[in-house]
């Protein structure tokens, strides 16, 4: 007759946290795309950005999401695809379709992203306060990006400085999922508000 498994066995079927994958991607990606807009670089830099948004921000980010499901993360799927699902938009709208869209439109595009990114950060109030607080400044972002595309070109260099604030967090809360759980033990401070994992809200504080 076969016992429970030993803890070896149940090492071996640990799922991994997706967590920092998708939130690296996510981050990076922010980040180039936000010295753009806050003024740092010219258009002529936009192709490496794009590259990122099909590589990193979007088929990373995504594949995060959907490795949140087997871990019945709910916050986690809808966020990291969302997000991942956002850069791949973006990105062929930039190569392919920008110059056929008014400005305005793309103003509501943005706005729409920063209303789904209200709720994401409502909902996010409930787990750790890295996370809310990278929820809060990119539902910023976003409002600030639509309202340059509405014809306030310096809501639009405001709103760079707002993602790269939001990039900032993102990759804290990434390397701190990565450094706390190598090490066993809070290194990076995450300030969690419930003893869930990862996304939900790490037990490192």
């Amino acid at each position: 007759m076969h016992g429970a498994p030993d803890d070896r066995e149940s090492e071996m079927y640990k799922l991994a946290n997706p967590a920092p994958l998708g939130l690296v991607g996510f981050a990076v990606t922010t980040w180039m795309l936000s010295m753009v807009n806050a003024g740092w670089y010219g258009a002529a830099s936009v192709p490496l950005v794009l590259a990122l948004a099909f590589a990193f921000g979007g088929t990373a980010q995504f594949c995060a999401g959907l490795l949140e499901l087997p871990r019945g993360n709910t916050f986690g799927f809808v966020a990291f695809c969302s997000y991942g699902a956002f850069w791949w938009s973006f990105a062929l709208f930039v190569q392919f379709y920008a110059a056929h869209v008014p400005p305005a439109f793309v103003g509501w595009y943005l706005f729409m992203w920063g209303v789904f990114t209200f709720y994401m950060w409502l909902g996010s109030l409930a787990l750790n306060r890295a996370v809310s607080y990278i929820f809060l400044a990119l539902w910023i972002t976003f409002v600030l990006l639509a309202i340059g595309a509405w014809g306030f070109p310096a809501a639009t260099m405001i709103g760079g400085y707002a993602g790269l604030v939001t990039a900032v967090l993102a990759l804290y809360v990434s390397a701190a999922e990565i450094i706390n759980e190598t090490h066993g033990r809070a290194v990076l401070p995450l300030g969690v508000r419930t003893p869930v994992n990862s996304i939900r809200g790490a037990q490192v504080v």
